[in-house]
């Protein structure tokens, strides 16, 4: 795991002076990573402020010569982050900063963003406990877990074709609806529709197929961070997942944020795993390691906000749904991904994973619709005096996530956000 280092000092500034900005998701401790499109082409850019470093440019003028190649994998280079840092800062010469401003530096507002990877598998995991818990009360009350749920990182394989980047609108899934038990199901758009404040996390480095990854060494090949919208229908969802679990009710849309946060930028916001209550049984050897107990967590505070279309038209502000922690999970992202290679399974670069909706132990931390209004019984107020059990056409849901501890700067993952369309009828 990466230490703190001088890259994470609270003291530092930039010359691009919004990066100071005490409020920004951007400063330049942070430095994600993401894609933006200019003429036509996806190019690799690094967030400062309001503005991108275009990393390509940046690179072939002032880096190339230290290192083989570039690549997207090399913005989270700590040698690189030293360099952009330096580059970026108030004591950057003036030459420095002139040929940044003239050349490399685009104003992020004024780009369209793409998704950080190009992915050819997505995995979706399970690995918040009061979320397995709260919705496995709404169906089994008596029993809410699963008997494996404490043994074992649950997850399926999504469906990486339809991953789209935030800003992305989606459209109201058509499915197959059995609501009333005692007739046949009927095949109409989605009653029930949700959305899961998740978090995303990239392969950086993969393994041979038969290959397992050590839990020692799972941190190595994790690039970095962002938020995941994982969109649900509920009703399709219920109708179909058993015996085999998730599928068309899941892959007809996931939303991820344009920037992922390096693990260095996380640095200083590591916590302990997540403490698991007397009587629960610990990790198999293969998901155990001390440094993963110590510092496997990680402090994220993760916001959802839904506006509708009527709160835009009143220009009232998007209402607060929920804000749960990443530091909750029952499973670390390093458990998740080695348990994902235990079995031999080769994990690409660009692969992502998700923790599963992220839920805490009061009502204000459910991250879904599913938990917040328990399957529809205890509706949502919104100011509009609208009330939702689950998204209607036209709600729009934005996710927002932050890290903030005494001592370092406040960092941030800016939004995921997308708006529901109806479905063609």
């Amino acid at each position: 795991m990466t230490n703190i280092n001088e890259t994470h000092d609270q003291n530092l500034k930039s010359w691009v002076e919004s990066a100071n900005d005490p409020d920004t998701d951007f400063p330049i401790q942070n430095l994600p990573v993401c894609k933006f499109v200019e003429n036509g082409e996806a190019r690799i850019g690094v967030v400062i402020g309001d503005y991108l470093l275009d990393f390509e440019g940046y690179f072939n003028a002032t880096l190339s010569e230290g290192f083989e190649k570039m690549s997207i994998e090399l913005a989270s280079n700590s040698q690189v982050r030293n360099q952009m840092q330096k580059d970026l800062g108030k004591s950057a010469s003036k030459e420095t900063q002139n040929l940044i401003k003239e050349n490399f530096l685009i104003d992020r507002n004024k780009v369209e963003f793409t998704s950080p990877f190009k992915t050819a598998d997505y995995t979706d995991f399970y690995c918040s406990i009061y979320h397995a818990t709260n919705v496995g009360k709404l169906f089994r009350p008596d029993n809410p877990l699963m008997p494996n749920y404490k043994w074992i990182p649950i997850g399926y394989h999504g469906r990486a074709s339809s991953i789209i980047p935030s800003g992305q609108d989606i459209k109201r899934p058509k499915g197959q609806n059995r609501s009333d038990a005692e007739k046949p199901p009927i095949y109409i758009p989605s009653k029930a529709l949700d959305y899961e404040m998740e978090v995303g996390f990239y392969v950086s480095k993969g393994n041979e197929l038969g290959e397992t990854i050590d839990i020692k060494d799972a941190e190595d090949h994790i690039f970095g961070l962002s938020l995941v919208n994982d969109w649900s229908a509920r009703d399709i969802q219920g109708w179909e997942y058993q015996p085999l679990g998730p599928f068309l009710g899941k892959s007809f849309a996931t939303t991820v944020s344009p920037f992922v946060v390096t693990m260095e930028a996380l640095a200083p916001f590591r916590v302990p795993a997540f403490k698991r209550e007397e009587g629960d049984p610990k990790p198999l050897p293969y998901l155990q390691d001390d440094g993963n107990e110590t510092h496997g967590g990680i402090d994220i505070n993760l916001d959802v906000y839904i506006t509708t279309k009527k709160m835009r038209e009143m220009d009232l502000e998007p209402h607060l749904l929920s804000r749960s922690n990443l530091k909750d999970l029952y499973w670390t992202i390093g458990q998740m991904l080695t348990h994902h290679a235990s079995n031999g399974c080769n994990l690409q670069v660009g692969d992502l994973m998700a923790t599963g909706t992220v839920s805490g132990k009061e009502d204000s931390e459910r991250g879904c619709l599913l938990e917040i209004t328990r399957r529809g019984a205890e509706p949502v107020e919104l100011p509009s005096g609208e009330t939702r059990k689950f998204l209607e056409d036209y709600d729009e849901i934005i996710m927002k996530g932050f890290c903030e501890k005494e001592g370092f700067r406040r960092i941030g993952f800016g939004e995921c956000r997308g708006m529901v369309l109806p479905a063609d009828e």
